[in-house]
């Protein structure tokens, strides 16, 4: 008995080419950019200038940027060998720098602290946190800490208490303190008021880090948990105000999102424009009372601290202007090449076309 063919079978074998659709078979319609002379040699001037104004108006605003900076490291040399030589890592040292400011520091003014020679961009210490801790959660839970191994080795004390914040990240936080004076005149000395908040990231203040429940009550919600080795302080004292406090503290917070380069600056405070600094800094003496916490000559480091105004392109800078200047000119440079081979081809041609 004989097999019924099916449908497909009586209308033959399956073809393989695409539908004759105007799609498939690539016949809609299409536009091919020509470029010509006159639209390559405009676009690369156009190009060019915007790079060299671009460029320009950079270099222009960053040098109009003052900024002032010292290094503290050689004016604390006694209490870096204090700190070093020291069995107790908690005795205090204090150091003074004096300083001068021969103009007026108009406007904004920022401090800055700054590291060299400090590998934050290591990835092992990168990756050395554990966010869940920073967002309030597990800080006290000694079995999840340990699971979370990037933290080590700084998870927990032998005795099997945790350490809130854990990680390398958040043990190496840097903590000098640094108090500006002002003198106006050679007796009077004037402590230049600073702001400690509104300094870090609001995505990182409001989103990244948070406190654990009860916020209201720090020291009950950390209780459980012991500070980092190299702190001097527990994280709930890290400043007397409630919202600048724990994990929300934005000098903490600051130091956490860490640097890609070994030396940088990283924001510490802000001049709250009040008395007689409402037009910012005036010309005069000044000096900075440094509390000495942080050693840095065990990894051949130093030790900044800045006082510098802003403009539109933020910092003192000059990478990013002097490369759009020469992007700029580089361009425009090549289309006047560019314009000259076109006109002598031009030319050429038309001789040949009267011949």
């Amino acid at each position: 008995m004989k097999k019924k063919k099916s449908k497909q079978e009586e209308k033959g074998p399956i073809s393989k080419c695409p539908d004759n659709t105007a799609f498939k078979q690539q016949r809609i319609p299409a536009w091919r950019l020509t470029l010509s002379a006159n639209a390559v040699l405009s676009s690369f001037f156009l190009i060019g200038s915007f790079c060299l104004a671009v460029g320009i108006s950079w270099i222009v605003s960053t040098v109009n940027i003052q900024e002032l900076w010292i290094n503290y490291s050689d004016y604390c040399s006694n209490c870096s060998q204090l700190r070093e030589n020291s069995s107790n890592s908690e005795t205090p040292c204090t150091c003074t720098a004096n300083f001068t400011v021969s103009t007026d520091l108009q406007g904004d003014v920022f401090m800055y602290y700054g590291l060299s020679n400090f590998y934050q961009n290591h990835r092992r210490y990168v990756i050395s946190k554990y966010d869940a801790q920073l967002l309030g959660r597990n800080v006290t839970t000694s079995e999840k800490i340990k699971q979370h191994s990037y933290c080590a080795p700084f998870t927990t004390y032998q005795n099997g208490t945790p350490m809130a914040p854990c990680g390398a990240i958040a043990n190496s936080l840097f903590n000098d303190t640094i108090t500006l004076y002002y003198y106006s005149s050679a007796s009077t000395k004037i402590q230049v008021p600073l702001l400690r908040t509104g300094n870090s990231w609001w995505s990182d203040k409001n989103i990244k880090f948070k406190n654990p429940q009860p916020e209201n009550n720090l020291i009950q919600a950390f209780a459980g948990s012991a500070r980092p080795p190299y702190w001097q302080k527990p994280v709930y004292s890290l400043d007397s105000d409630l919202h600048n406090n724990g994990y929300e503290n934005d000098d903490f917070i600051i130091w956490m999102r860490v640097a890609a380069f070994p030396s940088f600056r990283k924001l510490y405070r802000r001049l709250s424009r009040v008395n007689q600094f409402t037009n910012g800094l005036p010309a005069g003496n000044y000096s900075y009372s440094i509390d000495y916490n942080f050693p840095v000559s065990k990894f051949k480091g130093q030790k900044y601290v800045y006082l510098t105004t802003l403009s539109w392109v933020g910092g003192k800078n000059m990478f990013l202007g002097i490369a759009y200047t020469v992007t700029g000119a580089v361009v425009i440079l090549m289309g006047f090449i560019m314009l000259a081979v076109h006109l002598k081809k031009k030319k050429k041609k038309t001789r040949f076309d009267r011949k």
